[in-house]
């Protein structure tokens, strides 16, 4: 332990033995006010196997010990108050105790080791793998939240999501989760008539995990705004820790794209990123480091036969933060104008566009056993005619949180009934796209098409581009064959409208990803707005 910011005191010959120090970066003080200085812990991390290591841990007040004889059961207090610097606060110290080497221990002893400490605010779950110590260092009072120090056994690698694929019978099923605007706090309501309304976060927690468990998603998709930002997301790996806790406690793999808001509070893109990929069940990616923006990546979905074929691709984008801001006299950034796809990811597109092979479509699963079954006879009734295949890259779905100009563009009409494709809400909020546009619609979007053959229709590869951003607007409209859908608000977080319920969007897909199906689900199980996107039955193109 070590007040403000120097390390303790070492010698070669210690660091040799025991390790050299490592400082716990979060400031335990933090809430604590300026007078309070600063205060981190710092542990020594050794490999040497003639070492004893610390096998558990205590946080106790001044007239507490963990026995009677802490002494003699290897109980070791720490001098310094984890309170020191905070005023009118009885001193709390942390006990450690030391066991055998690890040249003596167990296999099953060597997983129960004291391996990592941390730094928590809040009262929500710690992060994956760890443990919250009780009491906190600080307690929750008003808008001071509490600090706990959490610390974790062993190693605990995150369980991994398995490889996306369709179900036998040739289904997938998405759910967006757009602008959950979690805080470091339980959160606050926002224009909801639920009364009373207490911790937001956990509120919507339970209402994702409701949805989960009605519409069994094969994938979660986080489309932003993860974190509220705006000074309430101060710390975000104590926000990122219980963001998806649904999601991961239902074992559901999910991606996430980051949100104007995420960046906020300080921690950058790149730096949250690696927290996220370090969740339970997440298929998040960095994306290349020479291109804009940070998760722009790839995800492909497959049969569940033999032969895997990729039937179904996922681009997920960064539509950025900001472009465009100021600094005001405190030296705050304030922003001014949104942030846009810009060139470098157009190009990046197109060429991960260009490498998926196309495939016979609509795609039809290997059912042979063995080599015997490849002499019967097929049964006719089971095959289809050839003028109704072709060969085409699967169907494709996008998602980044800021929606494109052309979002709001003139709406495609039916051609058999010559209303405009627009289903939804819209129109209650001004439009949130930036008003800086690299083209990545008609540069990019339009370009890259399901098949290059001359005598197919220019049909684009994505069908479907989903955006968050806009908590009131949850229209699907299709322009230029293409359709834009928001997600809709889901979170008590995050802004809303009195009379317009929470609600989350589904993508429904079927026959192997030929059809795209979507609604949305919302806070009274209303499934609204059902419509068919692509395949048997939809609009034409």
């Amino acid at each position: 332990m070590a007040e403000d910011i120097c390390t303790p005191g070492t010698t070669k010959e210690k660091d040799a033995i025991k390790g050299k120090w490592v400082r716990v970066q979060p400031n335990l003080n933090r809430e604590g006010g300026y007078m309070a200085g600063y205060l981190n812990i710092y542990y020594r991390r050794t490999r040497r196997q003639d070492i004893n290591l610390i096998t558990d841990i205590k946080l106790l007040s001044e007239q507490e010990t963990p026995t009677s004889t802490p002494a003699q059961d290897n109980w070791h207090r720490v001098p310094t108050s984890l309170r020191t610097g905070i005023l009118r606060t009885p001193p709390l110290y942390l006990w450690y105790k030391t066991g055998k080497t690890s040249m003596d221990m167990t296999a099953e002893e060597k997983n129960n080791i004291i391996t990592e400490l941390d730094v928590l605010w809040g009262d929500d779950i710690p992060w994956y793998g760890f443990e919250k110590l009780e009491p906190p260092t600080m307690e929750h009072s008003g808008r001071i939240q509490s600090t706990h120090i959490t610390f974790r056994r062993g190693v605990k690698s995150p369980p991994k999501a398995p490889p996306l694929h369709f179900s036998r019978d040739g289904k997938f099923k998405i759910l967006q989760v757009a602008d959950l605007h979690y805080s470091v706090s339980h959160g606050a309501c926002r224009d909801t008539p639920i009364k009373p309304c207490v911790g937001a976060d956990n509120m919507t927690n339970t209402l994702v995990g409701h949805m989960l468990d009605i519409e069994k998603p094969d994938l979660v998709v986080f489309s932003g705004d993860q974190l509220n930002g705006q000074g309430t997301s101060w710390d975000p790996k104590s926000v990122l820790a219980k963001f998806a806790r649904a999601v991961t406690d239902r074992k559901i793999p999910w991606a996430a794209v980051f949100g104007n808001h995420d960046e906020d509070d300080g921690l950058r893109k790149e730096f949250q990123i690696n927290l996220l990929k370090s969740l339970p069940y997440s298929l998040v990616e960095r994306g290349p480091k020479d291109i804009h923006g940070v998760g722009n990546y790839v995800l492909k979905t497959y049969s569940a036969d033999a032969s895997k074929t990729h039937l179904l691709t996922l681009y997920f984008l960064d539509s950025g933060s900001y472009s465009k801001g100021f600094l005001d006299w405190l030296g705050f950034f304030n922003p001014t104008e949104y942030d846009y796809i810009r060139q470098n990811q157009i190009d990046w597109f197109l060429q991960e566009s260009a490498s998926i092979k196309s495939i016979d479509r609509p795609f039809k699963p290997d059912t042979g056993k063995d080599l015997g079954d490849a002499w019967k006879r097929q049964d006719i009734s089971d095959q289809i005619t050839p003028t109704t295949r072709k060969l085409a890259k699967p169907n494709a779905l996008m998602f980044f949180h800021m929606p494109l100009p052309e979002t709001y563009g003139k709406a495609d009409l039916d051609p058999h009934t010559n209303r405009p494709l627009d289903k939804g809400i819209t129109g209650q909020e001004t439009p949130g796209n930036a008003n800086t546009n690299d083209g990545f619609f008609e540069k990019g979007v339009l370009q890259a098409l399901e098949s290059d053959h001359v005598s197919h229709t220019a049909i684009p590869e994505v069908k479907v581009i989903g955006n968050g951003h806009c908590h009131l607007t949850e229209n699907c409209r299709r322009v230029k064959d293409v359709w834009f859908c928001f997600g809709g608000g889901g979170s008590y977080s995050g802004y809303g409208k009195i009379g317009f319920d929470r609600r989350f969007r589904v993508y429904d897909i079927s026959d192997y990803g030929e059809t795209i199906r979507t609604y949305k689900r919302t806070e009274k199980d209303e499934v609204v707005d059902s419509m068919l996107l692509a395949g048997a039955g939809a609009p034409a193109y």
